[in-house]
């Protein structure tokens, strides 16, 4: 298992860091919708829905939504002074919210399952919240002073990756080599403290080599740190958040797309709550 996670690891991470830095934006916009729209195919069976119709209906629904955006938001459109443009602004915001109310939810189970499992209306709504932000917080990040310093925006993007990967790898290793107490087993029994522990640490050092890197300033250490932690703990939260809808659905991957990580969303699911919360804590912190 390990080694067909690797293989397809040096698969994807080249793919990625293609689409970050070589795509422009209208493709790499597209790379992202495309990305979003296969998670969406995988997140309808979490909410019920069997029948292909359904779940076409779904997954359109989610690519309707992200195609309406981008002709809404001209990409020159993005920013305006330094200011985000109103539309992702709020989706960004919304998925914000979602965050906060997915951890009082992931906290809160099994007894918050009483919330949800009722309809799978609600369960696709928190669908749009998840994905629908996570676009228009990539497309967000990837502008970032791309009329002045094109691949501006491509760094900071890398840098959430890194973020997520340096989590999650440190996780893995810690809560093997070390993981004794259970960190939510009702939702997800794998996890552990110390995993965790272990996926902040490598974090930090990932944070560490950037600032050194890029040198950033002594007087945005504190943002700058604050804001790479939010997206650590977010990211933790995006897998468990998944787990607790694989958990109650029934089923062990959302997918078999990808020989050792299972599905798509498998593999985005902790990015689909970093991203978002990285975007508002850079306009909170750093901008």
């Amino acid at each position: 298992m390990l080694k067909q996670r690797i293989l397809t690891a040096l698969i994807l991470i080249p793919l990625a860091l293609y689409a970050v830095f070589m795509l422009p934006m209208w493709g790499f916009s597209l790379f992202i919708q495309a990305i979003l729209i296969l998670g969406a195919w995988e997140w309808s069976p979490l909410m019920g829905l069997r029948r292909r119709a359904s779940r076409i209906a779904y997954t359109v629904l989610i690519g309707a939504i992200i195609s309406g955006l981008s002709y809404a938001v001209p990409w020159s459109n993005i920013w305006q002074q330094h200011q985000l443009n109103a539309w992702l602004f709020y989706c960004i915001v919304a998925g914000g919210v979602w965050w906060i109310a997915a951890l009082a939810l992931i906290v809160n189970y099994p007894g918050s399952r009483r919330l949800w499992s009722r309809t799978r209306m609600i369960v696709g709504v928190f669908g749009i919240l998840i994905f629908i932000p996570t676009w228009a917080a990539l497309v967000a990040v990837r502008s970032l002073n791309i009329d002045i310093y094109p691949f501006f925006g491509g760094w900071v993007v890398l840098f959430i990756l890194l973020l997520v990967w340096a989590a999650d790898v440190g996780a893995y290793f810690a809560g093997v080599r070390y993981g004794r107490n259970k960190m939510m087993p009702a939702v997800s029994p794998g996890k552990t403290m110390e995993g965790l522990c272990g996926g902040i640490t490598l974090a930090f050092v990932v944070m560490m080599v950037v600032a050194h890197w890029a040198e950033v300033p002594a007087s945005q250490f504190t943002g700058f740190y604050l804001t790479g932690l939010l997206t650590v703990i977010a990211s933790v939260f995006g897998d468990l958040n998944e787990s607790m809808f694989k958990r109650c659905a029934g089923v062990k991957d959302s997918g078999a797309i990808l020989p050792g990580h299972g599905g798509i969303l498998d593999r985005i699911d902790s990015l689909t709550a970093a991203v978002p919360v990285f975007t508002l804590s850079y306009l909170g912190f750093l901008l």
